[in-house]
C-alpha cells in the first residue's frame, strides 16, 4: 500500500473526512454511523465553540486516490493553560489494519503538533476531554452509547505500534435499574424527609438556566480530576442546546436544599438506538424514521452523562445525596427505559467507582487514552 497523508483544505475534502468511517465499518454491525450534519458541524470553527480556544488541522489517508483514513490534530489552548503543559492532541482517529497507514496518520498529526512546539501528544480526543475519548479496549459486541465512541479491536496495536503506550483508562458502567442496595434505604428516607431538601426534574423553560447551574456543579466536581478541563461558557450553551433536542426532563434530577442546588444527574435517551440504520442520513425518510422512534416507539435505553454534588454538601448530612439522586432516576426512569450506561469514570478515582459499584452498576467497557513524548 502507498498511502499519502494530505490536509483537508476543501469542502469536498472535509466530506471524504466526514465519510471515512462508513468504509472502515462497512460490514462492523456495532458501528453506529453518526448524523452527517451533526458530524460536520462538529468540525465546523462557526458551529463549534472549541475553535474558539483551540488551533485544529484535519488529515485524510489516500491509497491512490481512494480516501481510507483520517486524523485530526488540534492544540487545545484551554487545556495547556488549565494544566501548564505543552501537550497536543489527536482524534477523529480511523485506519484500516495496516501500520503504515496508521503510521503515515500519526505522523502527519505529531509532526503538526511539533511544528507548533508542543512537548507530548494525547489521544485520541475527539476533540477534547469533553467529548468523545479513547479507544474501546473491550466489549466490541456492543454499539456505542450516545456520544462515546465506537473503534476496531485492531486499533490500540496500531497506536502501540507508532510509540503510543498507555496513559489511562476510562471506564463505562451498565446500571440494570436494579433496587439500590438495602444499607442504602436508611441514607434515602432521611435524605427524603429533610425539611429542608427538594427535589425535582429539569424545568424546560429555562433549560439554559438548569444547564448552566448542572455544569457549575461539574465543573467543580471535576475540578481537580486528571485531564480536566472546564467547558468554556460557549460550549456550555451548545451542549444545553445539543441536549435539548433529545432530553427527557424525567431523567434530569435536580436537588435542592434551602432553595440552593446541591445536586444533580442527568440522563439522555439512547440516540443511537435510533439512528444505527439510517446511515448518517436523515433523508428522504430518516427525518420520519426519527420522529417514530422517539416519539412513538420510544427508545428503550440511556446514558447518565453527567452526576456530581458540590462539595458544600459533602458532609455527613447530606452524604446519601449520590444514593438519593439514583434513587430518584430509578423512580422515574425505570418505566421508560430498560437500562442506562453510567460513562465515563477513571480507572483511579477509587471513590466513585466503589460508589458506583455499590449502587450495583457492571464495568462492562474500558476506553483507553494514549501518550507519547515529541523528541
Amino acid at each position: 500500500m502507498s498511502v499519502a497523508v494530505t490536509r483537508v483544505s476543501s469542502e469536498s475534502e472535509l466530506k471524504e473526512f466526514i465519510l471515512a468511517p462508513q468504509r472502515i465499518y462497512e460490514n462492523n454491525p456495532h458501528w453506529v454511523p453518526p448524523l452527517a450534519f451533526l458530524h460536520r458541524q462538529e468540525l465546523s470553527a462557526t458551529h463549534n465553540p472549541f475553535f474558539r480556544h483551540a488551533d485544529v488541522e484535519l488529515f485524510v489517508a489516500r491509497d491512490d486516490s481512494k480516501v481510507i483514513g483520517r486524523i485530526s490534530a488540534q492544540v487545545d489552548h484551554e487545556h495547556n493553560r488549565y494544566h501548564n503543559e505543552k501537550t497536543g492532541f489527536f482524534g477523529f482517529f480511523e485506519s484500516p489494519n495496516d501500520p503504515e497507514a496508521a503510521a503515515a496518520l500519526i505522523t502527519a498529526a505529531t509532526s503538526w503538533l511539533k511544528q507548533r512546539g508542543m512537548s507530548r501528544v494525547r489521544g485520541p480526543l475527539s476533540f477534547s476531554i469533553n467529548g468523545q475519548a479513547g479507544l474501546l479496549i473491550d466489549s466490541f459486541d456492543c454499539p456505542p452509547q450516545i456520544m462515546m465512541p465506537y473503534t476496531h479491536p485492531y486499533y490500540p496495536n496500531l497506536l502501540e505500534g507508532t510509540g503510543f503506550s498507555k496513559v489511562k483508562d476510562l471506564y463505562a458502567w451498565r446500571f440494570d435499574w436494579t433496587t439500590l442496595p438495602v444499607k442504602a434505604n436508611q441514607s434515602i428516607r432521611r435524605l427524603r424527609e429533610h425539611p429542608d431538601v427538594n427535589i425535582r426534574i429539569a424545568n424546560m423553560s429555562r433549560f439554559q438556566d438548569e444547564v448552566r447551574t448542572i455544569l457549575d456543579i461539574f465543573n467543580e466536581a471535576w475540578a481537580e480530576n486528571w485531564g480536566f478541563v472546564p467547558m468554556t461558557a460557549l460550549e456550555g450553551e451548545k451542549f444545553g442546546n445539543d441536549l435539548k433536542l433529545i432530553v427527557d426532563p424525567n431523567v434530569v434530577i435536580i436537588i435542592e436544599v434551602k432553595g440552593q442546588v446541591a445536586g444533580a444527574v442527568v440522563g439522555a435517551p439512547n440516540l443511537n438506538e435510533a439512528i444505527r440504520d439510517l446511515k448518517g442520513s436523515l433523508f428522504p425518510l430518516g427525518f420520519l424514521k426519527l420522529f417514530w422512534r422517539i416519539k412513538r416507539r420510544r427508545i428503550r435505553n440511556g446514558r447518565i452523562l453527567l452526576m456530581g454534588v458540590r462539595k458544600a454538601y459533602r458532609t455527613r448530612e447530606f452524604s446519601g445525596m449520590p444514593y438519593l439522586l439514583i434513587d430518584e432516576l430509578l423512580r422515574r426512569g425505570s418505566s421508560r427505559y430498560q437500562w442506562a450506561e453510567l460513562s465515563w469514570t477513571l480507572e483511579d478515582n477509587h471513590a466513585i467507582n466503589k460508589l458506583i459499584t455499590h449502587m450495583g452498576c457492571e464495568h462492562y467497557k474500558t476506553y483507553r487514552l494514549y501518550e507519547k513524548e515529541l523528541l
